[in-house]
């Protein structure tokens, strides 16, 4: 039940006071200068009581968005440390341009505009930020907003739900040929570091990631059945590599050698207990080697590349590269037009004879 109080004010003036008294609820009042202001306030107000709105538009008017960012920030480095400094700076950016603004007065229209700005302004070591950059940064704040909706219950509704992901390219698939991949693994062969040669080999051979390869222990290499453990993966979930022929041959060789005052299987030179530091000696092989244009990670590339070459379907190249659906593997589909035609070949012989 609503109720309007007339209050006379000290410099004669006269203000509205606007009470809302609903069973269940805590009362809330506000004052007005108009009356009818305070009718319709108490009108409303009494409407998103009964339906379970105000009071997360009332946490919305108490909280800025730079509040918000540091609570998401505070519980992440708890939960996932790794996220944490994946999203520092992304949400460092938002706090920045919007750290100020009411939860409560963040609108489409206004996201649109910090990421138009986003898009127009300089990058690190890059003149224009990318679509696919600009939506990591969108992807990093719509997180925390869902967080601060679902959990927190300090908005009613996350404000990025409408908004759509700008376009991005294909993905790249830079392999290397039969050529570069000979000059390339001699080139690891005679690196000072001789870790080198097995890291890229592992690379090629199992299509994992630099970061599961250099921080991989011995504990989770097993020769006997041929195999490596991945416990911590980028979609956290475990994964096994099969190590064969030429990989196994490097990795038992490997074991033979092996600092025994570290169970990594990649130690720092100085520091055995961390991971090698990997990037001197890989970019000094690729200059050796005459490569341009290529990463580390592009081994992953290469990997998969090889599997579809070699007649592997898109859900194998997925079970082997560790993802949980074909969308990222889509882009080796055009290398593997031999495996499918020999696939429709054969249907129609069966179907046709």
């Amino acid at each position: 039940m609503a109720t309007i109080e007339t209050r006379h004010n000290e410099d004669g003036t006269v203000g509205y006071r606007a009470k809302v008294r609903l069973k269940g609820f805590p009362s809330q009042s506000a004052t007005f200068e108009r009356k009818t202001d305070a009718k319709e306030w108490a009108k409303q107000t009494e409407t998103n009581m009964r339906q379970g709105r105000h009071f997360k538009t009332a946490e919305a008017k108490k909280h800025t968005v730079g509040e918000l960012i540091d609570r998401y920030l505070r519980e992440i480095e708890k939960k996932n440390p790794k996220r944490f400094v994946d999203v520092k700076t992304l949400l460092g950016w938002w706090k920045e341009e919007m750290g100020v603004y009411l939860l409560s007065d963040v609108s489409r229209a206004l996201i649109t505009e910090q990421r138009d700005k986003l898009l127009s302004t300089k990058g690190r070591n890059v003149e224009r930020r990318s679509n696919s950059t600009v939506n990591r940064y969108m992807t990093a704040l719509g997180n925390a907003f869902t967080v601060a909706t679902n959990e927190w219950e300090w908005l009613q509704e996350n404000p990025m739900k409408k908004i759509s992901k700008l376009s991005e390219p294909r993905g790249r698939v830079r392999f290397l040929d039969d050529e570069e991949r000979e000059r390339l693994l001699e080139a690891c062969k005679v690196s000072t570091n001789p870790q080198l040669h097995t890291l890229v080999v592992l690379a090629l051979s199992t299509g994992a990631r630099h970061g599961e390869l250099i921080n991989l222990r011995w504990s989770d290499v097993d020769l006997q059945r041929r195999v490596i453990t991945l416990h911590d993966t980028k979609n956290k979930e475990r994964r096994l590599l099969p190590l064969a022929h030429y990989a196994l041959q490097l990795m038992e060789a490997h074991s033979k050698v092996r600092n025994i005052a570290s169970d990594l299987v990649f130690p720092s030179s100085y520091h055995p207990m961390k991971p090698w530091d990997s990037r001197s000696s890989w970019l000094s092989a690729l200059q050796k080697a005459n490569i341009e244009n290529f990463r580390f990670h592009d081994l992953r590339h290469s990997a998969a590349s090889y599997l579809a070459m070699n007649g592997a379907s898109l859900s194998e190249i997925a079970e082997v590269l560790g993802h949980k659906t074909l969308q990222m593997v889509k882009r080796y589909a055009h290398l593997s037009e031999a495996h499918t035609a020999k696939v429709v070949q054969s249907m129609n012989e069966r179907i046709f004879g």
